[in-house]
Order: structure tokens, then C-alpha cells, then sequence
């Protein structure tokens, strides 16, 4: 059977602990494994711009011995002619697995069906499960472990980092709260999963819409852009609905006194975040970006093995 990852409840709660470890022991050892040693060729496809996606994928797949395949949608068949599907009956027969950023997620259900290689979300509109991977890491590297823990995000609750946060916090056993205005609230149906995921392992999941009762104990404390891309227009009605839940000084101090802030980056400093914080001491934001290389490797060496 092939393993995907196109949503991060694709992962048992031991699978992603098992992910987790895994990364941490490549991260100790870094050139210690080479799954793609040939070499082999992994397919990187990207309909959107990117930094630290394009660069931990790029990095990670020749740190395993292989070679990416950096392809753009604008200048490929996928980006008009050709189904999902079939790009993906094309790619499997000459590479290892896909890796696709993305708009809609139906794009990636639909390349994973019935193809013999993993297929692995980069980000959709909806999800974002490889930078959950990467936030996980970093919590467990400073806070030793995730169960139990209770991680707080601010600001648009419709975002795909949201999506992700519910799925894997649930799936983690982490008390998970959203805090954001009542009209950017999370997708139901996501919610009801993870509500549903959460009864299995002990986690929680609670909304608000006040963001000092939100962060009050919070372990963890969670933003992102406000502004995502392709909602470039929406930016002035953006910035006025969540202003209060800028993650400032005042904010960040009624979490814990050890709390950490994390950031998936890029951060438009002064809009969701003051420079104060992300800059600040309980800020690991660096970590965090290096971490994608560690866990997208781990991820893809466990796919490859997971995948007969």
C-alpha cells in the first residue's frame, strides 16, 4: 500500500510520534541515512511562491542521497492541460515520490489516488501538515514533549495553519485553542474531526474569541501572516477585524513564564507580531525553520519505508 501525506490525520498518534523521533535522530546525524541514494529523483511542484519550502525539500531529498525535481506549475502541462492524475501516472514511473504546494487540496486527493508513489503536501489552502511536523519537533526539543500541552493560535481562524494545528494538536493529545474574531472561525467539519481525534488521545480543542483568555497558561503561543496569498486584496478589512489579536509583550505575558512563540514565517512584523517578540527570548522561530529540513526528511524516509 502507498502512504500519503496530504492532511495531518493521515498519522496515527504513534505514527507521528514515530515521525518525530525520526527526526530528531536524522537531525543528530544528518547525512546518516540515504533512502535515495542512486541517485533517485524527487518530483518538487510548486503552483505558489516559496522559501523555506522550496529550500528543506531541495536540501532534504539531496541530504537522502536523491535529486530534486523542482517544477513549476506555470511552466508545465499540470498548470492547464493535464489532470492531476495523470501528471501523477507520468512522475510515478520516473520518480520516488511528489511533493506539490498547492492551492486546492482537492488537487492533491486527486494526484494521490491510486498513484504507487507518496504523494506529500507541501500546503493547500486548507492544510499545512509538513510545517506542523516542524513546529512538533521544536516543541518537543524545548518542552520535551507534546501530550498535555496546551497550545494557543491567534489571529485568522480560517488559515490553513489552524487546520493543521487542530488535526496534529488533536492527534498529539495537545489542548489546542484557536483565538479569532467570530467571523474568521475554523471550517466545522475540521473542527468535528478533531474533536473526534481528541476523544481518542486525552487532547482537547476549544475556540474563542478573546485573546487574553485564550493565551492565560498557554504553553505555546501560535500566529501566522494575516494575509495569506491570493488575499492580498482583502488586507485593510484583514488588518481591522484582527488587530486585537496581535501578539505583542502584553499578550505574550499571560502565558506561561516559559511559554515559547512560533512562526512559520514569512511574518509581516507589526501586523500579527511585534518585532519585540519574535525577536524575543521566547521566541524560536530559527528553530523552527530549520526544523522543516529534519522533519520533511524524516517524513519522506518514513513514507519510502511505510510504502511497499
Amino acid at each position: 500500500m502507498t502512504r500519503h501525506f496530504l492532511r495531518d490525520d493521515d498519522l496515527t498518534q504513534a505514527e507521528q510520534s514515530e515521525i518525530l523521533d525520526l527526526a530528531a535522530q536524522i537531525k543528530a546525524d544528518r547525512w546518516g541515512r540515504k533512502p535515495l541514494a542512486g541517485p533517485q529523483t524527487v518530483a518538487v511542484i510548486f503552483d505558489k511562491s516559496s522559501t523555506r519550502t522550496r529550500v528543506s525539500f531541495a536540501v532534504g531529498i539531496a541530504d537522502l542521497g536523491g535529486v530534486p525535481l523542482i517544477i513549476s506549475t506555470a511552466n508545465s502541462q499540470l498548470g492547464g492541460k493535464e489532470s492531476p492524475s495523470d501528471t501523477a501516472r507520468v512522475l510515478e514511473r520516473q520518480v520516488a515520490a511528489i511533493v506539490w504546494r498547492t492551492y486546492a487540496q482537492s488537487g492533491l486527493i486527486e494526484m494521490a489516488a491510486d498513484t504507487t508513489v507518496p504523494v506529500i503536501n507541501a500546503l493547500s489552502d486548507e492544510f499545512h501538515p509538513c510545517q506542523l511536523l516542524a513546529d512538533f519537533l521544536t516543541i518537543r526539543e524545548h518542552k520535551g514533549q507534546l501530550a498535555g500541552l496546551t497550545v494557543t493560535f491567534l489571529g485568522d481562524g480560517a488559515d490553513n495553519m489552524v487546520h493543521s494545528y487542530l488535526l496534529a494538536g488533536a492527534t498529539a493529545g495537545m489542548h489546542v485553542r484557536v483565538a479569532c474574531p467570530a467571523d474568521y472561525m475554523p471550517d466545522e467539519r475540521i473542527v468535528a474531526d478533531a474533536d473526534a481525534i481528541a476523544v481518542q488521545t486525552g487532547g482537547s480543542v476549544t475556540l474563542y474569541t478573546d485573546p487574553r483568555e485564550a493565551v492565560d497558561g498557554s504553553d505555546v503561543v501560535v500566529t501566522d501572516t494575516w494575509v495569506s496569498m491570493g488575499k492580498e486584496d482583502e488586507k485593510a478589512a484583514r488588518v481591522a477585524a484582527l488587530s486585537s489579536f496581535k501578539v505583542d509583550a502584553e499578550l505574550m505575558a499571560l502565558a506561561k513564564s516559559d511559554a515559547i512563540f512560533l512562526h512559520c514565517l514569512p511574518a509581516d512584523r507589526g501586523y500579527e507580531v511585534t518585532s519585540e517578540v519574535i525577536d524575543g527570548p521566547q521566541s524560536v522561530i530559527w528553530d523552527e525553520a530549520e526544523n522543516r529540513l529534519h522533519a520533511q526528511k524524516a517524513l519522506m524516509v518514513w513514507l519510502l519505508e511505510h510504502t511497499g
